[in-house]
């Protein structure tokens, strides 16, 4: 399975970019407790519950801009609640990069979603399993738009 992640904010930065995601359109920056890890987006055709698209790390080494889309193949899934509603994030890798979900990396996700927002009084943000990449794609599946314009699931 092939998705496009849209990039909102880039490894190293603690910039938290907000876009509308279904337009694609800046809106506003916020400046966040610890920098982001990896490259974070959200995937382009998809609706989460919360009315957003959903959330995804790209697990790479290679500089992404905000603001790219990028080709990505999803690698897993990470559960998570946000003040007590679920708010997954995918976990993927560039089209052909051989990026896994490891132990480091799982470690790395779990220390940032618990101290990204620390700045943040009352704010909680818990990571649960992480699943594999056919739970992580059935997950996509089951979000998808029904139509999603420039998106194609190949």
């Amino acid at each position: 399975m092939l998705i496009n992640v849209f990039i909102q904010n880039e490894a190293g930065s603690s910039r938290k970019n907000y876009h509308d995601e279904k337009t694609r359109e800046f809106k506003f920056m916020k400046l966040v407790f610890r920098p982001y890890p990896y490259p974070y987006g959200f995937i382009v055709g998809t609706t989460a519950s919360d009315g957003c698209n959903l959330d995804c790390y790209v697990i790479t080494e290679r500089p992404l801009q905000t603001g790219q889309a990028v080709e990505c193949e999803p690698i897993g899934l990470m559960e998570q609640n946000e003040d007590g509603v679920e708010d997954h994030n995918v976990l993927a890798r560039l089209a052909g990069e051989p990026a896994g979900m490891t132990a480091k990396t799982q470690a790395t996700l779990i220390d940032f979603v618990q101290n990204v927002f620390r700045h943040i009084e009352g704010k909680q943000v818990r990571a649960g399993c992480f699943l594999p990449a056919p739970e992580a794609e059935a997950y996509i599946r089951e979000h998808l738009d029904s139509v999603p314009g420039d998106w194609q699931l190949h």
